[in-house]
């Protein structure tokens, strides 16, 4: 499957370097193959700490092919700005949602499922399901 076909993911964190370091592994995790296309909002333009609506904004649109696009956040301001782009309504592209999953698991889950061709609500099931996720 190409991954025109595919649904966007982006990841945002409060801190560049952790966002860019879930993208990876998440690709990584995803296997061999077409990966859906996966991008990091994280920190502030300055490379400061933080969220930046033009970040998130560019991630979502870099990684739109229209099958929709699922943003996952780490921490609590990360959600209100997301919240805020999708009320403004013209700053994220048609189809994008706030998943509500925990970071790291949920954004494994999230591009593994976006990479197997599955539609925007299977992602975002597949992401809110790693809440479920037991270590012990």
């Amino acid at each position: 499957m190409a991954d025109d076909k595919l649904v966007g993911i982006v990841l945002v964190s409060h801190s560049g370097p952790v966002a860019e370091a879930v993208v990876d592994l998440a690709r990584g995790l995803a296997g061999g193959g077409v990966t859906a296309p996966v991008a990091a909002a994280g920190g502030t333009e300055d490379g400061g700490l933080g969220t930046s609506s033009d970040l998130i904004a560019a991630a979502a649109a870099e990684v739109d092919r229209g099958a929709g696009v699922a943003i996952l956040t780490d921490l609590g301001s990360a959600v209100l700005t997301v919240k805020a782009l999708i009320a403004e309504g013209d700053e994220l592209p048609d189809g994008a949602r706030l998943v509500d999953a925990p970071f790291v698991e949920g954004a494994v889950a999230a591009v593994v499922t976006a990479s197997a061709g599955a539609d925007i609500a299977a992602v975002e099931a597949a992401a809110a399901e790693a809440y479920s996720y037991r270590k012990v």
